[in-house]
C-alpha cells in the first residue's frame, strides 16, 4: 500500500556522509538556524529554532534520552531526511520527508513527535524500496527477449530519480545493477540478443553527444563493459525501440522514427552486435505516435508485431510483422485512453500461458473509481494470441517517484 508523505522545501541535491549526533542549547531564532552546519539536519524543541538542539548526519533508529518532541527543523544534508513518529524507521504510525533545504529555508509550527531518522538518496525511500514491486509468472518456454537472467520470468530493469539502475527478476524484489550515472541516457532499447551469446543487451542512447551504447548482458540479470555501437546522430531520432528480430534474420532488430520527417526506420542487428545499414519501413507519419513498443508475437503467426499509440486520439494500434521484415496494415486493438500512460512495458509472457502480454504505467490522467489524477499504478493486460489485449488489471501502486522502465 502506497503511504501518503509530508513533502518537503527544496530538491534532491546528493549524498549524505556519515558523523555525530549532538544537542546543544540554542541562541535566538535566526542565530540558532545558521548554528546548524552543513551536512547535518538539526532539530529544535520549540518553534522558532527555539531552545535545545539536535544535530546529527547518521541513521538514528531511536530518538533515545535526546527526546522526541520537537518544533522546528532544517535539513541541510544532500540527501532526504525521513522523520518518524515511532522508533525503528517504521512508517507504518506516520512519517514524512524533509528535502534539503534551499536558501535557508526551514520549517517551523507546532510541535512534532520524532522517534527515529534516516537520510536516503529519493524520496520513495522512507517508506518504500528504492524500486517497486514486480511480479511475473514463469513461462512455458523460453523467451528470445525480456528475460535478463535466463530463468523464464519476465524481468523489468527501472532507472530511480538519481540514476541508479535496478534490475527486477519478477519476484517482487530489486537488485542495483547500476550504481549511477544513468540519467545521462535518454533513450532505452531492450529485446533480445543483439551480440549472439544468447543473452539478452540493452542499447541506450547518450543524451549530451546522440551516441548509442550497446550494454551486453551478462545472463544474471547485469550488464558488461559497453560498447559504441553508434557514433553520434541519434539525437535525430525518436522512439528508438526494441522489437525483436522483424528482418526474419535470426537477429534483434532496432526500430527509430526521424524526428524531422517522421519516418520509420528499420535498424537490422549483425553478428557483430552492431545496427547495419537502416532500411525504411514506414514512409512518413509515424510522428502522429507518441508511444512505439515492441512487444513480440502477438498473434500466433510467428513475426514479431509492433504496438503504437496516436498522440491526438490516444488510440492504440498494432502493426502485424510482415514475411519481407516490414509492418503490415495497422489494426485497432484501443479505442482510447491510452495517453493515460507514461510508459509501455513489453518485456514477454508475465502470465505464465506462453504467450506475450503487455504492462503499463500510469500518470496523472488516469482514472480509478471515478476520479483522475493516479500517477504510479502498474497495469498488466493479458496478450490473448491474437492481436489483442484483455482488459488491464491494477497490480499495484508502487511505480512512482521514478526516472523510467524498460
Amino acid at each position: 500500500m502506497r503511504m501518503m508523505i509530508k513533502r518537503g522545501l527544496a530538491s534532491l541535491l546528493g549524498l549524505a556522509t556519515l558523523g555525530s549526533v549532538a544537542v546543544a542549547t540554542a541562541a535566538p531564532a535566526q542565530a540558532a538556524v545558521s548554528d546548524c552546519p552543513a551536512g547535518y539536519f538539526c532539530a529544535w524543541t520549540q518553534e522558532d529554532a527555539k531552545g535545545s538542539m539536535l544535530k546529527t548526519k547518521t541513521n538514528m533508529a531511536t530518538m533515545g534520552s535526546l527526546g522526541t518532541r520537537f518544533g522546528s527543523y532544517i535539513n541541510r544534508t544532500s540527501v532526504y531526511a525521513c522523520l518518524y513518529e515511532s522508533p525503528d524507521y517504521n512508517g507504518y504510525d506516520g512519517y514524512w520527508s524533509e528535502r534539503p533545504a534551499v536558501n535557508g529555508s526551514w520549517t517551523s509550527g507546532g510541535t512534532t513527535t520524532i522517534a527515529s531518522l534516516k537520510f536516503v538518496r529519493t524520496e520513495r525511500e522512507c517508506g518504500h524500496p528504492a524500486y517497486p514491486w514486480w511480479y511475473a509468472e514463469t513461462s512455458p518456454k523460453t523467451a528470445g527477449f525480456g528475460d535478463l537472467n535466463r530463468d523464464r520470468k519476465a524481468d523489468v530493469l527501472v532507472r530511480d530519480l538519481v540514476g541508479r539502475l535496478w534490475f527486477l527478476p519478477g519476484d517482487n524484489t530489486g537488485r542495483l545493477v547500476g550504481a549511477g550515472g544513468w540519467n545521462a541516457m535518454d533513450a532505452f532499447v531492450r529485446h533480445g540478443d543483439l551480440t549472439g551469446d544468447a543473452r539478452e543487451d540493452v542499447v541506450a542512447r547518450e543524451r549530451s553527444t546522440g551516441k548509442l551504447w550497446l550494454y551486453p548482458g551478462t545472463g544474471t540479470g547485469g550488464l558488461g563493459a559497453r560498447k559504441l555501437i553508434g557514433s553520434g546522430g541519434w539525437n535525430g531520432m525518436d522512439r528508438i525501440t526494441g522489437v525483436g528480430d522483424l528482418s526474419r534474420d535470426g537477429r534483434a532488430d532496432v526500430l527509430a522514427v526521424e524526428k524531422s520527417t517522421g519516418k520509420l526506420w528499420l535498424y537490422p542487428g549483425t553478428a557483430s552486435g552492431a545496427l547495419g545499414a537502416r532500411k525504411l519501413i514506414g514512409a512518413g507519419g509515424w510522428n502522429a505516435m507518441n508511444a512505439l513498443v515492441g512487444p513480440g508475437d502477438t498473434n500466433g503467426d510467428g513475426r514479431v508485431d509492433v504496438i503504437a499509440r496516436e498522440k491526438s486520439t490516444g488510440k492504440l494500434w498494432s502493426y502485424p510483422g510482415t514475411a519481407s521484415g516490414g509492418l503490415g496494415a495497422r489494426k485497432l486493438i484501443g479505442a482510447g485512453g491510452w495517453n493515460a500512460m507514461d510508459t509501455f512495458l513489453a518485456v514477454g509472457d508475465t502470465t505464465g500461458d506462453g504467450r506475450p502480454d503487455l504492462s503499463t504505467v500510469t500518470n496523472s490522467g488516469f482514472v480509478i473509481g471515478g476520479s483522475r489524477g493516479n500517477p504510479g499504478w502498474l497495469v498488466g493486460y493479458r496478450g490473448l494470441g491474437t492481436g489483442a489485449f484483455a482488459a488491464g488489471t491494477l497490480n499495484n501502486g508502487e511505480w512512482w517517484g521514478l526516472n523510467g522502465a524498460f
